[in-house]
């Protein structure tokens, strides 16, 4: 062989190893897109990591987009001659946010919000999985073929990973065929109303379809979850009180038309179907989460019980329902208009005890946008509005601010809004920083002090609908990673949107 040709091959394994290490520094187009650091391999440093079992100094090493290493000290400098590292000082860094309840609307009613627009500002708040909820979006995700719909709406239009609940309504709930073929062709669980949703193909169910859906949700072990109100009043919301003689922009007569005892009258009725969920039951398997419970009193104490007895359920609430009150609700602004409703303060501090004691299991957003002329901003009438807050972006520093009057820690705000929530929707390489899980992290200051003014970047489709507006909080989200892609930093996204759809397998 020629001395050329030899030194040729003498130079193949210092070019290979060459190609390799540059493959981190210049990885695949794409990435260069999807996240605003080009590594593939690096670490993420800070004197305040929140891993399951501690709160350290230390680094998270991400290769591949997931967590390979979670280092206490410095030791872990020795080995990163070749690798980024990203030092973030003191803020903190911890699991991303888990949503479990949100409404996108797409497709369908885009104008109300849309992926693009709700994912961006879920990154923008440390939110890095979401999933979302089976109606308001058009057609209602009730089928396999409307849940393929909504999946090819999210394909490249996503910035955090979002998977999808389906519908649990009268039309399927005595079809487990049509049942079995949505949970197999990817959605996480089902969701269904026990009063007027306000869509009207997504109809209300009662206890004889929650059963059947129980049944069949047993066999994949995936949850059933629920809005617990049972309107007790056959004629609606509107002719529980007599409007002559009070007024619609007052919330108190908003409140009237939707006291506690509905959700008390859901409880009792959905209570008599979870025992089936117990070990040995019919249902066994299945579980049953109540969304966004407002009544801390009657209804929270009937939970209780049947969780003692052993029925399969779990319980979340609102931010909302953490920082207002019904009494401070100014007449007219019908930004605050939910369902359930907003209680007043007494109920607002039975339910942090209940949140700190464990009594509720989590938290979610229960984003639920529309376009802005549905609030009926100009008459501020409470009773015709659209009900709904928006708040997908500011869910962390919503429950940050006011949760520190309580106490919490930071392992009970990873506990709320991350592990738990990932183990409702079943993602079980999500929710906490250790070692196999995907890198999906949020790096936040909870010292530094904001407030929601004009000037305040916010990415919702609709800024102004939001009750949270005008608010002044505390902890400023500072980044955001999704499978390892530094997809928020210092106010920018990054140019393509590459999350992931999540389907069940």
């Amino acid at each position: 062989m020629e001395s050329g040709k030899w030194r040729l091959v003498a130079l193949l394994p210092i070019l290979a190893s060459l190609i390799l290490l540059c493959s981190d520094f210049f990885p695949q187009a794409y990435r260069i897109k999807c996240s605003h650091i080009l590594q593939r391999h690096y670490w993420i440093a800070s004197s305040r990591i929140v891993t399951p079992n501690a709160l350290i100094s230390g680094a998270v090493e991400v290769k591949g987009g997931k967590i390979v290493a979670v280092v206490e000290g410095d030791d872990w400098r020795r080995n990163t001659w070749s690798y980024q590292i990203i030092d973030y000082g003191e803020a903190v860094v911890m699991p991303g946010l888990v949503d479990v309840h949100a409404h996108l609307n797409d497709p369908g009613r885009t104008e109300w919000e849309g992926f693009p627009s709700g994912t961006r500002a879920a990154a923008a708040g440390g939110v890095t999985t979401l999933i979302d909820m089976p109606l308001n979006s058009f057609p209602s995700t009730v089928s396999e073929e409307t849940l393929k719909l909504k999946i090819k709406a999210a394909q490249g239009r996503i910035f955090v990973d979002v998977g999808f609940w389906g519908g649990l309504v009268p039309e399927n709930a005595f079809n487990s065929t049509a049942l079995e073929h949505l949970l197999e062709a990817g959605a996480l669980g089902l969701k269904s109303f026990m009063c007027p949703s306000g869509i009207n193909d997504f109809p209300m169910t009662n206890s004889s379809h929650i059963k059947e859906g129980l049944s069949v949700l047993a066999k994949y072990r995936r949850p059933l979850l629920v809005h617990a109100e049972i309107q007790q009043d056959p004629e609606g919301e509107l002719d529980m009180v007599d409007v002559g003689s009070v007024s619609p922009r007052s919330y108190s007569t908003y409140l009237t038309t939707r006291p506690a005892s509905w959700e008390e009258a859901a409880i009792r009725e959905l209570l008599t179907v979870t025992k089936n969920t117990r070990a040995g039951g019919p249902a066994e398997g299945a579980h049953l989460h109540i969304v966004h419970l407002a009544d801390a009193r009657s209804s929270l104490e009937l939970i209780k019980e049947a969780r003692s007895s052993g029925d399969s359920i779990t319980v979340e609430t609102c931010p909302h329902y953490l920082a207002f009150s019904a009494e401070e609700i100014p007449d007219g602004d019908t930004r605050f208009k939910c369902a359930p409703p907003i209680r007043d303060t007494d109920n607002k501090e039975k339910l942090w005890a209940a949140l700190l004691d464990g009594n509720i299991d989590m938290l979610s957003s229960d984003h639920s946008p529309s376009a802005p002329e549905l609030k009926l901003f100009d008459e501020g009438d409470f009773l015709r509005a659209w009900g709904g807050i928006s708040s997908l972006q500011f869910v962390l520093p919503v429950t940050w601010s006011y949760g520190r009057k309580h106490g919490i820690s930071l392992h009970q705000l990873v506990s709320w809004w991350s592990e738990k929530p990932a183990k409702l929707a079943g993602q079980h390489l999500k929710g906490a920083i250790a070692v196999r899980n995907y890198a999906d992290i949020v790096v936040w200051d909870p010292e530094v002090e904001f407030e929601l003014d004009d000037d305040h970047p916010v990415y919702l489709k609709h800024r102004n609908i939001s009750a949270y507006m005008g608010s002044k909080l505390a902890g400023k989200v500072v980044a955001t990673y999704v499978r390892g892609n530094l997809v928020y930093q210092g106010g920018k996204h990054a140019p393509a949107a590459c999350g992931v759809p999540i389907l069940a397998t």
